[in-house]
């Protein structure tokens, strides 16, 4: 039903670029594909019209070995120091494909909601959002964990998943995140020109999977489980699509 396409270890900029590459030539493709890769460094992606220099002390992610690449999609600045990234692209011409954006989110994060509820084993609490939140400064706009928006997955008030897309003739990209572990307050002050409000934000509205810590082990298990069970629930979304066309036609 679905391509998966696991490209493993890269740099920020490769992995951004495989999706923008797949995006290109994605007219052509006869199933929508899933894309897994990882980072070989610390990382973060910024949206393709933001200016990170405005949000982040670049001389300071660089003596950190943070690496910072830009997305082809809209939306906010993500860190991927420890969270499951993954990119969905749906061509033009499937029963998945929407001209309206919003449905697209709908879609996507209807089957993020379902792996994380069974991976969690939850389901009380856990809901996508039907409006945007309250920014709770200026600055926390620019940052994807900072503000829950519409069709987020949420739990107990706060965004396990965040995401953003981009639509063009050929169908669209959808490049998500699945919160594990949060950064340290000390990392992110480190880093972040808006320290306290950005931080503050992120701290009161992310909900990491893995709770305040884990272990490489547990990340990379949470992981391996989460590509299963989001490859399981797209799957469904796309036969329940398909069912739901032929029944309208």
């Amino acid at each position: 039903m679905w391509e998966i396409l696991d490209t493993g270890i890269g740099s920020a900029a490769r992995n951004m670029q495989i999706d923008a590459e797949l995006l290109e030539g994605l007219a052509e493709k006869k199933r929508p594909i899933l894309h897994f890769y990882e980072w070989e460094r610390d990382s973060a992606t910024y949206g393709y019209f933001i200016e990170p220099s405005r949000y982040l002390d670049l001389s300071e992610a660089e003596k950190r070995g943070l690496f910072l690449a830009r997305r082809s999609t809209g939306g906010g600045i993500v860190f991927h120091l420890w969270d499951m990234a993954f990119s969905l692209l749906v061509p033009y011409h499937r029963p998945e494909f929407s001209t309206n954006t919003l449905e697209n989110y709908a879609f996507v994060n209807k089957a993020v909601l379902g792996a994380v509820e069974s991976f969690l084993k939850r389901s009380i609490g856990l809901y996508l959002t039907e409006a945007d939140f309250e920014a709770k400064g200026p600055g926390c706009r620019h940052f994807c964990m900072a503000k829950p928006t519409k069709y987020d997955v949420i739990l107990e008030g706060k965004k396990i998943a965040g995401a953003a897309q981009r639509k063009t003739k050929a169908g669209f990209l959808h490049q998500g995140t699945i919160s594990l572990v949060m950064p340290s307050e000390e990392y992110l002050d480190a880093v972040l020109l808006s320290k306290e409000e950005v931080r503050a934000a992120m701290q009161t509205f992310t909900f990491p999977l893995l709770g305040p810590s884990a272990t490489q082990e547990q990340i990379r298990l949470a992981k391996d489980e989460l590509k299963e069970l989001l490859t399981t629930h797209l799957t469904q979304a796309s036969v329940n699509c398909q069912v739901s066309n032929s029944k309208s036609m």
